[in-house]
């Protein structure tokens, strides 16, 4: 599973944890987020992600 990181605050998702505060289970790979999911930490929305290699 592939991590995403967002370039505005550094914040890492990783889809083996998810983000359960928000809802979204373990497991959920980050293309498979809603369109209208957000930085948990700066609210920044997911054209703001890179991955992580």
């Amino acid at each position: 599973m592939e991590q995403w990181g967002c370039v505005v605050c550094g914040y890492l998702y990783d889809p083996e944890e998810g983000d359960p505060e928000n809802g979204i289970s373990p497991k959920i790979e980050f293309e498979d987020l809603a369109d209208n999911w957000i930085c948990p930490d700066c609210g920044a929305d997911k054209d703001h992600f890179e991955k992580i290699e």
